[in-house]
């Protein structure tokens, strides 16, 4: 995803560096050019050579190292970098860079950078909150440079709170929302649905279904990765919630037609793929519900109509996708469902199909519009995520045009 992209990594001294190995590891693995610079205090830490080992690249810690072929190597490295991420930052370091000092390979390479900056601040709590370094946070901030928040937990001093360095999967995310993808949905507010519903038989037991929430998950990553500012309004996963992304985590059916309902008006796109629920129990017993000797007949009643509610309330220029899982007559099942909710768009698939079903990394999509339906082939799902975006997209334009 970043293949010809150059990220460069700042990495300062504290003992979080080790993470930014992983990181830098993860970074190559996604093809990027990772060019590692070190303070003379991270080499306590970690030795360049490690970074060199991952990287392919000389980690660079000397200004004045006299080994390159370049007189200012600060500077052909600052031209080739498409974004700078400090990982860790220690609060020196965010003080030089906060106030324009360049006294060392690091700090004169990123004075010289003008893409886009990310810092990821590691260290004591109490150093983190110090006034100070809060107010060259917010200076950097105010220069555009992007402050990953730091997680809480134990510290390598001793104590806990808030000073950890956010793990390498995290920061990674941070340097793919930044170059993955063109940012072709700026400006555009996006809702997603994800994941399944549960509803209630009694405090113990509930009805839902096998939706891992997957799919819906990796649509709402890759809209914000172009740019769309997007809401997520999820029921029930094991899935970490996307970073840059508002997450509004429901359970039932009811609850995911309140959340969707409240929010869906003021929205450009909305793409329906959670599982909802079709019926829930009747009543919902207050004790648990004790085994008997008989059978046992559970009464169920309908839930709202999330998508046709929507459709029938969609206001001009929105655009509205649903998805349809089946598992027999998939395209004349969803092409029903499209014009019976008046849709603009309807993923389908079928269930039963090999790498398409719930739980699996993979999806088998079939777009269905009014004109006519595209078979997409077996992809993973943010694969699949990025080219059903790719159609509404299409679509948008092609409506704007008429």
């Amino acid at each position: 995803m970043l293949s010809g992209k150059t990220v460069v990594l700042g990495v300062t001294g504290g003992i979080a560096c080790y993470k930014a190995a992983a990181l830098a590891s993860a970074l190559v693995k996604q093809h990027a050019d990772v060019q590692v610079l070190m303070t003379q205090n991270a080499t306590q830490f970690v030795t360049p050579i490690t970074f060199e080992q991952l990287t392919g690249n000389k980690a660079l810690v000397d200004t004045f190292d006299r080994s390159f072929q370049h007189s200012v190597e600060h500077i052909a490295v600052a031209d080739r970098a498409d974004f700078v991420l400090i990982a860790p930052a220690t609060a020196n370091v965010l003080a030089k860079l906060a106030h324009g000092l360049a006294d060392d390979m690091l700090t004169t390479t990123v004075l010289a950078c003008d893409c886009p900056k990310a810092a990821a601040p590691a260290m004591n709590t109490k150093m983190y909150e110090n006034p100070v370094t809060q107010d060259n946070l917010a200076t950097l901030r105010r220069y555009g440079w992007e402050i990953v928040e730091p997680a809480s937990g134990h510290l390598a001093c001793g104590t806990t709170g808030k000073g950890r360095l956010p793990e390498p999967e995290e920061l990674l995310e941070v340097c793919l929302h930044a170059l993955a993808h063109e940012k072709d949905m700026t400006g555009k507010r996006v809702l997603v649905t994800a994941g399944p519903t549960r509803e209630a038989l009694d405090p113990v037991r509930y009805l839902t279904n096998h939706s891992s929430g997957r799919m819906g998950y990796a649509i709402a990553q890759a809209a914000s990765r172009r740019g769309a500012e997007v809401t997520l309004v999820s029921g029930p996963t094991d899935l970490p919630r996307p970073r840059y992304v508002e997450t509004v985590d429901i359970v039932s059916a009811q609850d995911m037609y309140e959340a969707v309902t409240a929010r869906a008006g003021e929205m450009d796109i909305v793409i329906k793929a959670a599982a909802v629920a079709d019926y829930r129990p009747v009543s919902v017993a207050e004790n648990k519900m004790k085994k008997g000797d008989g059978e046992l007949s559970i009464p169920l009643e309908r839930t709202r109509d999330i998508l046709g509610e929507l459709g029938a309330h969609k206001r001009p220029g929105q655009f509205l996708c649903g998805f349809s899982m089946e598992t027999e007559h998939m395209v004349e099942n969803s092409r029903s469902k499209l014009e019976r909710k008046h849709l603009d768009l309807i993923a389908a698939n079928n269930v039963k199909v090999p790498g398409a079903g719930f739980g699996v990394e993979t999806n088998l999509l079939t777009l269905i519009g009014p004109e006519g339906e595209r078979e997409l082939p077996l992809m993973t799902k943010a694969q699949a995520a990025d080219a059903l975006l790719d159609e509404i997209l299409r679509r948008m334009d092609g409506q704007n045009k008429d």
